[in-house]
């Protein structure tokens, strides 16, 4: 078999490679006619440069894995190749050790002052007390977000005499007791008490600018921010602002475009260490040696659709977006997840729901692409035991989907089905019956069932100029509780959704993103 390799791939991930099939390294073709030279090879390597677009994909006649030695997955139309049965694999863990000393490298430099000391001497200046720093030893560090980098931070700093508690919703406190980390129950709670706030949490909408003004003023006096995650997660005018005013005594930044005296920036350089790149390009070779040869793939991006029983096959796209459903439903952290498939589901195998519904339950979680193939062992990383069971009789439906997650002490359910092979439903919400079409933004309210709830909620939502797409309402009596289910046509800010609950006296809310 050929393996053609388009950009910088290690020494020894090439001699990996090379044991088993014959290599072309030719970087060339990285901004050059791939299409028109792909067709020979069995697997394709590349890093951030190379296009591997639905012409490359349709041009790769013996074409079975397209493979990037690295994280993102921006550059290959992962779409295309799932359609053609080509497995697109990645190396996730290859830059956490990486991203974690740097988070370590930012947070002493600020808290020394090195590289502005450095600078100063080199000037000719001796300025000692000018650059008095503060020691790390008693104080307390919190991490937002306790993942794989988040972890690996909280393991090198406790042996600094250093207090660590973290905010992470979706990490049980056994999982953290394990690497001596207290978990906090919000992050308002973990603000007010850290010395140094560190963020390891990937960008999505729930992310952005999670960390603002509002935020920054509950920080202590004096105390320090570091973010090697994505910088859009920090509102960058309210830090400079708390940077300037001396809120803040400094802070440390991966991706920092404001250049202050008490700021330590680098330009993105997480995973930018001789290492970082040596892992990558082993293990992507490892993982591409496995594809071509038929074995199990840890890191494979998607499945080939050959895989799927035609019955379960329509039912992906629901069971993962049931499993998105579940984890932003759900109070705090998970420690299990159960998958029950009942009616005609229940005879054949369903392994791949299961998979599907990982997926979407830990899309929040995980800092790196989340696949069906990887899902399992991310869900063991983050202490939470997954289980399946099966019923030959639904009551109501022909198939039917049910989930149930445990954690602190609570259970949160849905239930979800197809009334087509195209169109999907959620018909049961935290045990109450419902029919509402999954949308990109949900909104969730459990409240005493009065007259006038309804109208006073719809009017508030339109107050912020978003419109509702669909509602529908679920109840056990009349005169006792009941949930209300809204799909929305864009996000809903915290605030509203405050005003909301108060309004309305509301028992439980959650403002839900899935899966599009």
């Amino acid at each position: 078999m050929k393996v053609l390799v388009t950009e910088s791939l290690s020494e020894r991930g090439l001699e990996v490679l090379q044991e088993d099939f014959e290599v072309d390294v030719r970087k060339e073709l990285a901004k050059g006619d791939l299409p028109g030279e792909i067709a020979p090879y069995d697997a394709l390597i590349v890093r951030s440069a190379t296009q591997v677009t639905p012409q490359v994909i349709e041009a790769g006649d013996n074409l079975k894995v397209v493979a990037r030695a690295g994280i993102g997955l921006d550059n290959v139309d992962v779409e295309a190749a799932t359609r053609r049965g080509i497995m697109v694999l990645n190396a996730p863990q290859s830059n956490i050790v990486s991203a974690a000393e740097h988070t370590i490298a930012l947070l002493l430099a600020q808290a020394r002052h090195i590289p502005q000391a450095c600078a100063s001497l080199k000037g000719g200046a001796w300025d000692r007390s000018k650059y008095q720093g503060v020691e790390l030893q008693g104080k307390t560090l919190g991490l937002v977000g306790l993942g794989r980098v988040g972890s690996l931070v909280a393991q090198r700093m406790v042996p600094f005499g250093v207090r660590v508690i973290a905010f992470d919703p979706y990490v049980s406190r056994d999982k953290a007791r394990e690497i001596e980390v207290e978990m906090m129950p919000t992050l308002e709670a973990l603000l007010v008490q850290s010395d140094v706030v560190s963020i390891h949490l990937p960008r999505t909408p729930e992310t952005e600018k999670l960390i603002g003004r509002k935020e920054l003023a509950m920080m202590k006096e004096g105390s320090r921010l570091v973010n090697t995650a994505r910088g859009s997660i920090v509102d960058e005018d309210a830090l400079v602002e708390a940077l300037k005013s001396g809120h803040l005594a400094g802070a440390g930044i991966d991706v920092f475009s404001t250049e202050l005296d008490n700021v330590v920036v680098t330009p993105h350089l997480g995973a930018s260490t001789v290492e970082a790149q040596d892992k990558a390009g082993v293990t992507i070779a490892q993982m591409v040696r496995l594809a071509l040869r038929g074995e199990f793939v840890p890191y494979a991006v998607n499945l080939s659709a050959g895989d799927v029983p035609e019955l379960v096959r329509p039912f992906l796209g629901i069971a993962e977006k049931l499993g998105a459903l579940l984890t932003g439903l759900a109070p705090g952290s998970i420690e299990s997840i159960d998958c029950q498939y009942m009616g005609r589901l229940a005879e054949v195998d369903t392994r791949v729901l299961t998979l599907a519904a990982l997926k979407g339950a830990l899309g929040a979680v995980v800092h790196e692409p989340l696949s069906l193939v990887n899902a399992p062992l991310v869900a063991q990383e983050h202490g939470i035991a997954v289980n399946e069971s099966k019923a030959s009789v639904s009551r109501d439906y022909v198939n039917l989907i049910a989930l149930k997650a445990k954690g602190d002490g609570e259970e949160v359910t849905v239930a979800g089905t197809l009334l087509s092979k195209r169109v999907g439903r959620f018909v049961n919400v935290l045990d109450f019956d419902v029919d509402i079409a999954p949308t990109r933004y949900m909104l969730f309210l459990v409240y005493d069932d009065v007259p006038g709830i309804i109208g006073q909620v719809g009017t508030m939502i339109g107050a912020q100029g978003i419109n509702i797409g669909g509602m529908d309402v679920g109840r056990k009596a009349q005169g006792d509780i009941a949930v209300m289910g809204l799909t929305l046509d864009s996000p809903l800010a915290q605030d509203a959704l405050d005003g909301i609950v108060k309004a309305v006296d509301a028992k439980y809310a959650r403002f839900v993103t899935l899966p599009e």
